[in-house]
């Protein structure tokens, strides 16, 4: 990402520190950073508290990120997967025999539905956030009692933070361990995070207060709640320094040269995809859903994002990069559901009108252009009625006549009127480096040839589609 510092510090100053100045929180702090998870700038507002010793907060001031905890979750759900410890399409009932549905249904949701927020558990975001300090035996009578059935599991996004506290309860099971030591020792330790952890208290460096606004518009400091059953749905204090690493780490893994780390780059990648749909009517985005601890958004424009908010009593939080961009961007504030993801979706949709970040086409192969180059001048030998043998054996997979013997293709090039080249064609990439299309000129106007390559050795066309180019509107 190539950016000057004015103007990121422009961006950043439009859009949240009107926030401050309008009472939505008493402070916020802002990062945003590159590929390589260093800060290409941060920006603090107001206060990181509203005593006396209030600050305004910086790029190591630690507060609750709420349920951007969940990637973390899911992250150490899968790297338990991958050692075999435990499979996704497990019902839950294996790890938490208390579970059951209240209306006794027999269909118990599997790990892979809950990560994917389609265990048909209903939203839940109120009570739960009031949840954390539960001790596992607490919340085991909790589920002793049932649990309502929204719907059937594997069928309906419904967001549960129930469902996440689900997925704790079997990482602890399966690795023999609590759920916070797992994560700590197989995630945050590894990565150096070291100012990311469960516990508010005997932190090195400052730490935020949470505040809660009144009707009479007075600010309310509120008390961290205690690590328990319900902290894989948000229980993480870090700063915006570590998180922007983690997002930077996990975004690697999405390029051709991933970060190591404990979780492979094949199973990063994993939580950065659609496993849940969600109808969205955003501009620019084709796909947009949920994957694994993360909201996940695909288009032409915008490209591949992952992103997460996080909401609790006394914080917001926001994590969001931009795979082909190579930045992201993140963001806190001091107040309860205060809602800072909203300027900073903006801000990142900004940095990618400007900085680029949309969806990129991958450049075609060598083998891809030569065999390009080899049609062109098969086309000529048919416009011509010239001999072809010997080049359609090279460059043609056997499907190709198969599929329509080369006299009708020959008999399409004569009724299209396709002309011998006078100079070489302009190649454009698509969505494949297998596969590209060109222009050719014709009596009765242009036409479009697209080739795709077979999946072989040596390369072989096995598509080769000529077609009269219709004109834009």
């Amino acid at each position: 990402m190539e950016l000057e510092a004015e103007l990121l510090q422009q961006l950043v100053e439009a859009l949240y520190a009107p926030r401050i100045a309008n009472g939505i929180a008493p402070g916020s702090v802002v990062a945003v950073f590159g590929a390589d998870g260093e800060l290409a700038h941060s920006q603090g507002f107001g206060v990181d508290a509203l005593d006396e010793g209030g600050a305004t907060p910086d790029a190591d001031t630690a507060f609750r990120i709420a349920s951007c905890t969940k990637s973390f979750t899911a992250s150490a759900a899968l790297l338990l997967r991958d050692r075999g410890a435990l499979v996704l399409d497990q019902p839950i009932t294996d790890f938490v025999p208390e579970f059951h549905w209240a209306d006794r249904h027999p269909d118990a949701p599997t790990l892979r539905q809950l990560l994917s927020m389609s265990g048909g558990l209903s939203t839940d975001d109120p009570w739960a956030d009031r949840q954390e300090g539960l001790t596992d035996d607490e919340f085991r009578a909790v589920l002793a009692a049932g649990t309502p059935r929204d719907s059937t599991p594997g069928t309906t996004f419904r967001y549960s933070n129930l469902g996440y506290a689900l997925v704790g309860q079997a990482i602890a099971r399966a690795a023999g361990m609590p759920f916070i030591d797992v994560v700590t020792a197989e995630l945050l330790e590894p990565l150096a995070l070291t100012a990311t952890g469960f516990h508010a208290e005997g932190r090195p460096g400052r730490t935020a207060v949470g505040h809660r606004r009144d009707v009479d518009g007075v600010w309310h400091p509120l008390p961290f709640s205690s690590p328990g059953a319900f902290s894989p749905i948000g229980g993480i204090v870090t700063t915006a320094r570590d998180l922007a690493r983690w997002g930077a780490w996990l975004a690697s893994a999405l390029t051709d040269t991933p970060q190591p780390g404990p979780l492979s780059a094949a199973s990063r990648r994993e939580l950065q995809q659609v496993h849940r749909t969600i109808p969205t009517a955003r501009p620019g985005v084709e796909e947009h859903g949920y994957g694994f601890g993360l909201m996940v958004e695909k288009g032409e424009r915008l490209g591949h994002t992952a992103a997460h908010s996080g909401g609790y009593p006394g914080f917001s939080a926001h994590l969001r990069w931009n795979a082909p961009g190579g930045f992201g961007v993140v963001a806190f504030e001091n107040a309860t559901y205060a809602g800072v993801s909203e300027p900073t979706t903006a801000l990142v949709d900004a940095l990618i009108e400007r900085a680029g970040g949309g969806a990129q086409r991958p450049e075609p192969w060598a083998e891809t252009v030569a065999l390009a180059r080899a049609a062109d001048r098969l086309i000529d030998a048919w416009a011509t009625d010239a001999g072809s043998d010997d080049l359609e054996a090279e460059v043609l997979s056997p499907n190709v006549a198969a599929d329509q013997p080369i006299a009708e293709r020959r008999e399409v090039i004569g009724a299209l009127g396709v002309t011998p080249l006078r100079e070489e064609s302009v190649l454009e990439a698509s969505v494949s480096p297998a596969s590209v299309s060109w222009l050719r000129a014709a009596t009765g106007g242009p036409v479009r040839v697209r080739i795709v390559l077979a999946p072989i050795v040596p390369a072989r066309i096995q598509t080769l589609a000529i077609s009269r180019e219709n004109p834009r509107e």
